[in-house]
């Protein structure tokens, strides 16, 4: 049965193991797995989460996402949870302990812009209401079903201008393919591809989504 359908759907699907057709990078892991089913893709209007995103999409620079997610518990024990809040007020020696912690990435660039990310999303939230109402302003609507996987762009204008104003608010460690990774895995943009069985799922799931 797996075979028969793998030999109708289309180019960067993979049919797994489970006769199920995923998007061609979640099948590699059983990580990998995990997230495409039941978090890739669907809308998401918690700020903590939201906001635990941006700090992971910033520690991925130059990684694989792989790497981040296989971390992402120790990283949500040493950061707070990523209650932005708590993680505003990290100083010198929580750095340092930071920095002596072998199951996260040490790198104190990225530590320090989370921090200071922290903080800049307290004065957004002041400003906007709630990190989610700001990010939801940036979604993209209505753009044509890709094909293929290497039919989807790394980054696009929604995208970048978010980043810019990121910049411009003082966040850091995040560029436009970055946030286009972020925006790709918060439900901003279905792009589950065309035959995999998530699309459908999440389509349903950003129409019933309220916007914040």
């Amino acid at each position: 049965m797996a075979k028969e359908l793998e030999e109708t759907v289309p180019a960067g699907i993979v049919v797994g193991d489970d006769g199920v057709a995923r998007c061609s990078w979640a099948d590699s892991t059983p990580e990998y797995r995990a997230y495409h089913d039941t978090e890739w893709g669907f809308p998401v209007a918690d700020d903590r989460r939201l906001f635990e995103k941006l700090c992971l999409e910033g520690f991925q620079a130059g990684l694989s996402w792989l790497t981040i997610l296989r971390k992402r518990d120790a990283f949500r024990e040493v950061f707070a949870n990523f209650e932005f809040t708590e993680v505003a007020s990290f100083g010198d020696d929580r750095v340092a302990a930071l920095m002596d912690d072998v199951r996260i990435v040490r790198n104190r660039a990225k530590i320090e812009a989370t921090i200071n990310n922290a903080q800049r999303a307290i004065e957004l939230v002041q400003q906007e209401g709630s990190l989610a109402h700001f990010l939801w302003g940036y979604e993209l609507e209505g753009r044509a079903t890709a094909l293929t996987r290497e039919d989807l762009p790394t980054t696009t204008a929604e995208a970048r201008a978010l980043a810019k104003e990121f910049k411009r608010r003082g966040w850091r460690f995040l560029g436009p393919t970055t946030v286009y990774a972020f925006m790709e895995a918060m439900g901003l943009v279905n792009d589950h591809i065309d035959g995999c069985h998530c699309r459908p799922a999440v389509d349903a799931a950003r129409a019933k989504f309220t916007r914040p």
